[in-house]
């Protein structure tokens, strides 16, 4: 698929939301808690609004899933996929961490990704089939010969329920060789997966992700030449987060999928 177009315009997307991050990071600003007690800043809604008011205008046809404003045209082929800052308490912690996230999918499937940090001024750009960039020049993933040798990234332990808390601990216990602390990193939320398309990390593992989490991370990932699946090792689309959000793998090295599903158990 060509896919052109569609990439200017989320690198437009990505410049609208940045351009109202930007003040607003380390300022003041309005944040409350959603009904899931999850925290939320009028520059999130601020930062969405004006990326669907581009497609609202533009792409009048696709539909829009977006974590602050909800769905418009959900059963478009096309549908855009935005968070406009993952990670709102790294944001608001002042920790340039956080992202904003852009997905197209196609028939339910991640095609297209743009992971875009408005502080520090990176912006990985996937596509499947086509390649990821970091500031327009091509990455790839680093290769992994074994689990122990490997950096592993979760955004949060507290995200854990017991049950995967019991898998990933055993996921880190791997990779510390069961006998010292791995090379382990917590927080990072989106970033860590644009760390890893760049070769930095090696897995990620992560809980409770819903759509607009992981769509725009996949042909990040993908494109690099990574791997992402749930716990399963089944891969990602629009059904994926079911109830209680998805269970979230992402390897740089795909030759450790079953590694890493083996040590879960």
């Amino acid at each position: 698929m060509d896919f052109k177009q569609d990439l200017i315009l989320a690198g437009r997307l990505a410049d609208a939301a940045g351009a109202v991050i930007r003040p607003a990071f380390r300022s003041e600003f309005a944040q409350e808690r959603k009904a899931d007690r999850s925290p939320v800043t009028e520059v999130d809604r601020g930062a969405e609004a004006a990326m669907r008011a581009i497609l609202e205008s533009e792409r009048s046809d696709d539909g829009i899933i977006g974590e602050e404003y909800g769905t418009r045209n959900e059963n478009a082929g096309r549908q855009w996929v935005l968070d406009p800052i993952d990670g709102t308490i790294s944001f608001m912690a002042g920790r340039p961490i956080f992202g904003t996230l852009i997905a197209l999918m196609q028939d339910g499937w991640p095609v297209l990704g743009v992971i875009d940090q408005p502080i520090s001024g990176e912006r990985w750009v996937g596509q499947i089939g086509g390649g990821t960039t970091l500031n327009g020049l091509p990455v790839r993933t680093a290769s992994c010969r074994a689990l122990d040798d490997a950096k592993l990234a979760t955004s949060s332990p507290h995200y854990f329920g017991a049950e995967q808390a019991d898998a990933y601990m055993k996921v880190a216990g791997a990779v510390g060789g069961n006998e010292r602390q791995g090379m382990i990193v917590y927080g990072g939320d989106c970033y860590n997966y644009g760390l890893l398309a760049s070769g930095h990390l090696d897995i990620i593992c992560e809980s409770g992700l819903q759509i607009y989490d992981y769509a725009a991370l996949v042909p990040v990932v993908e494109g690099a030449g990574g791997t992402m699946s749930d716990w399963q090792g089944n891969p990602l689309d629009a059904d994926s987060a079911g109830k209680d959000g998805a269970d979230v793998l992402a390897l740089g090295d795909p030759a450790r999928l079953d590694d890493v599903l083996e040590a879960m158990g």
